[in-house]
């Protein structure tokens, strides 16, 4: 029986090869030759006004927490049902992370009850892509502007998606994006910070050079760089660029091939959704996702801890996702919720995602939703070997 791997992370071929030339270069801190490609790269193919490399999408939203000025008491709405980053950035400051419920369909935030959430002191809406479906970006925009607030795109799971034609993380104020190992496109660690306003690209800079305009110096555009603002050190080391470059240049290809694999896994699991054992993903058609992942929402919670075990005796690693964060002790300290969560917790408790990764193969997908069938057939359901 082959063992499968939830996630693999893949190399294209140049990887090795950009990171040799770095060290041949002799620049191996921030912002070298191999960074400066990425931010190209990046501007270009999302049409923001600014790109900047960080070590993280936690950096990235961190940054934005600061660009922004969230002071203590300042409120934020996003959902529930995202990674702890999210709302840790805006914490960090002293930021009220609000949490809202999501959609049953995408799982991403609900913009219907975004509005009834707000209050004099919200600051932010913080939608966050899930599995790289985009959440409906005119209404957030529009309620946004209605209200002067600020629109912080988490994009970590949405590099090359896109929302009627606009890049993830594009939309809004600022955008964020991870390239961790478990993501499309990678580097390891690494992230970035989308820039949409012109007027933040030069706090951005400095907020990510711990806090001085050494960027302008490097340009030529001052003498001397000196301590301008608050700020840390968010941008990643010129290895790391060179790796993701190599990923950049590859970048459809990959997704392309996950699209693939993923929608190889939306036909063979058809016949489980036609019999109401499980619930496929959904992608709205005015959202061109990147195939990020690809999850079922099962029956119930019993039925998700039961497949899971199932798959692992198949040697299949499949997981299941996030622990929404009004449930866990830091929500409950540092956040507050508007309304009822009970589409989050329901969402939540009966997901199971699948493994996807680049090189998985149709016979790994077919393995997979064997044991699937196994689990339905030994349940005393009956579905059509696949």
């Amino acid at each position: 029986m082959k063992k499968i791997p939830f996630n693999q992370p893949h190399m294209g071929g140049k990887e090795l090869f950009y990171i040799a030339q770095a060290h041949i270069n002799g620049k191996l801190a921030g912002d070298g030759p191999y960074t400066k490609r990425c931010h190209t790269w990046l501007e270009t193919t999302t049409r923001c006004d600014k790109a900047l490399l960080t070590h993280s999408c936690t950096a990235a939203l961190e940054m934005a927490a600061l660009l922004l000025d969230i002071q203590p008491g300042d409120e934020i709405i996003m959902p529930s049902y995202t990674f702890v980053s999210t709302a840790n950035a805006f914490a960090l400051r002293g930021g009220i992370p609000v949490f809202v419920d999501i959609r049953e369909d995408t799982l991403n935030l609900d913009e219907r009850l975004i509005e009834a959430a707000i209050t004099p002191r919200t600051r932010a809406i913080v939608p966050v892509h899930y599995a790289g479906v985009a959440c409906e970006m005119d209404t957030i925009m529009e309620i946004a502007q209605r209200h002067n607030l600020k629109v912080v795109e988490d994009a970590a799971q949405g590099v090359m998606a896109t929302y009627k034609g606009r890049a993830l993380g594009s939309i809004g104020d600022l955008g964020t994006y991870s390239f961790h190992e478990t993501k499309n496109v990678i580097s390891g660690e690494g992230g970035a910070l989308l820039v949409n306003r012109p007027e933040y690209a030069e706090a951005a800079e400095i907020i990510r050079e711990k806090g001085t305009n050494r960027s302008q110096f490097y340009r030529g555009q001052v003498d001397k760089y000196t301590w301008q603002s608050i700020g840390s050190s968010f941008l990643p080391g010129e290895l790391i660029a060179a790796f993701l470059w190599a990923q950049l240049e590859e970048a459809e290809q990959i997704t392309k091939t996950r699209l693939e694999n993923w929608s190889r896994y939306h036909a063979m699991l058809e016949p489980f959704e036609a019999k109401g054992m499980l619930r496929r993903p959904i992608v709205p058609e005015h959202c061109q996702h990147n195939a990020h992942m690809y999850y079922v929402l099962v029956e119930s919670l019993n039925e998700r801890q039961r497949i899971l075990e199932r798959l692992r005796q198949n040697g299949i690693d499949a997981v299941f996702h996030y622990v929404p964060l009004h449930s866990s002790p830091a929500g409950l300290r540092y956040g507050r919720t508007h309304g009822s969560l009970a589409v989050t917790e329901s969402q939540a408790n009966r997901l199971i995602r699948l493994p996807l990764w680049l090189g998985m193969t149709e016979a790994d997908q077919q393995q997979v939703t064997r044991a699937c069938a196994a689990f339905q057939i030994r349940e005393g359901n009956f579905v059509e070997a696949v």
